[in-house]
């Protein structure tokens, strides 16, 4: 009994976790690939390997150009590995690029010009956030966006709100400058500044009041029981008898609601870490794998269409690391060719090989210090 117990809760534990988080990641390291192979097939590079995971092969097969498709047995990301790359992170193998013929040079990522490399590079992340908009606006579209006027009907006792001026019945009209069109819309911003003194216009009575109000940092516990800190005013909506509507958007208007979603994270995310390194903000929240698979766990309880946005907001950010300027991701490549093109040559070998090995160092640092945080918040919960 004990061992079909104990089946029986792996198998709970494989589905719950394992494959919502491999379908999201799969979906975005899948998109992210495929945004450098398209670029670099279109600029006549040759592609050798086109791998899902890293490590040993699982299964491939070979295409019509000669490239092996495959899934890896690390599912912890992927790669695209052209003619004349030495390793998955595309650092170039000089000793054959010294004996390509003609014609491999004329399909080696290696030759190409600084240009062809930087839009094969920047391919991938362009790709991240491609997919995101494309998701979100699938969901505008199809699923909608539930959205509640923003109407305060209680104001909480000694919250920032009633330092603020505050009153049941005010209507939320814009924080500053940025028109509100929903309840969720004023939380989104509210939450994101803590701290940070906002302008916020109100209707009250036919009239149009401005009221400055500082959002206090607290810890909000979700759902799930994950902890987050976030700016609250301290005012609440009543969301029963029909104050909740759910609206459905066309082609134009969803995908230019899904850019302002992608470029929310985006700005989210900047404003995050700034806190970090100002001390405004705990570097306790950043999370690895583990994190990522359990809130991907989490989701699927809640249906295909929200682990679908979860990939969208994943795919974001990912997209965005990697343009940060670290040698190794595909920011650090694109800081390389920009110092090409500024230099008329390439940095020396000597300088690539130290500044990819910085990259390594840092990278392998910070996934060191995601799991960390994962393995923490887990021996809290």
């Amino acid at each position: 009994m004990e061992l079909l117990a104990s089946m029986g809760g792996n198998a709970s534990w494989l589905l719950g976790y394992v494959v919502p988080f491999l379908f999201v990641l799969t979906i975005v390291v899948f998109f992210h690939e495929l945004g450098h192979f398209w670029v670099a097939r279109r600029a006549g590079v040759k592609v050798v390997a086109f791998s899902i995971g890293f490590g040993p092969e699982i299964v491939g097969f070979n295409d019509r150009h000669g490239t092996r498709w495959k899934l890896s047995a690390i599912p912890l990301g992927g790669y695209v590995k052209f003619l004349g790359d030495e390793n998955a992170a595309s650092a170039p193998d000089r000793g054959a690029i010294a004996h390509m013929s003609e014609s491999d040079r004329r399909e080696s990522f290696f030759h190409k010009s600084v240009g062809a490399r930087a839009a094969i590079v920047a391919a991938g992340p362009i790709a991240n956030f491609i997919l995101a908009i494309v998701i979100f606006a699938g969901l505008f579209m199809t699923v909608g966006r539930q959205v509640t006027t923003p109407q305060v009907d209680a104001v909480q006792a000694g919250s920032a709100a009633e330092r603020a001026g505050f009153q049941p019945s005010d209507v939320i009209l814009a924080i500053n400058g940025d028109p509100i069109d929903s309840f969720g819309d004023m939380q989104r911003i509210v939450s994101a500044n803590a701290g940070e003194a906002l302008a916020i216009e109100v209707e009250r009575g036919g009239q149009r009041l401005t009221l400055e109000a500082t959002p206090d940092l607290r810890e909000v516990t979700d759902t799930f029981g994950n902890v987050h800190r976030i700016g609250v005013l301290g005012i609440s909506r009543d969301t029963g008898g029909g104050q909740v509507r759910t609206e459905r958007f066309g082609p134009i208007e969803a995908v230019t609601q899904a850019t302002t979603e992608v470029w929310f994270i985006v700005d989210r995310t900047f404003s995050y870490l700034g806190g970090v390194v100002t001390g405004r903000e705990r570097a306790d929240q950043l999370g690895g794998p583990i994190r990522i698979a359990q809130v991907s766990g989490q989701v699927a309880t809640f249906g295909i269409a929200a682990l679908l946005q979860l990939a969208a907001v994943l795919s974001v950010s990912i997209g965005l690391l990697n343009l940060f300027p670290v040698p190794l991701l595909d920011g650090g490549h694109l800081l390389f060719y920009g110092i090409e093109a500024l230099r008329g040559r390439p940095l020396s070998e000597r300088a690539q090989e130290v500044g990819f090995r910085i990259g390594l160092a840092l990278v392998l640092m910070l996934m060191l210090f995601a799991t960390w945080n994962d393995i923490l918040n887990i021996s809290k919960s």
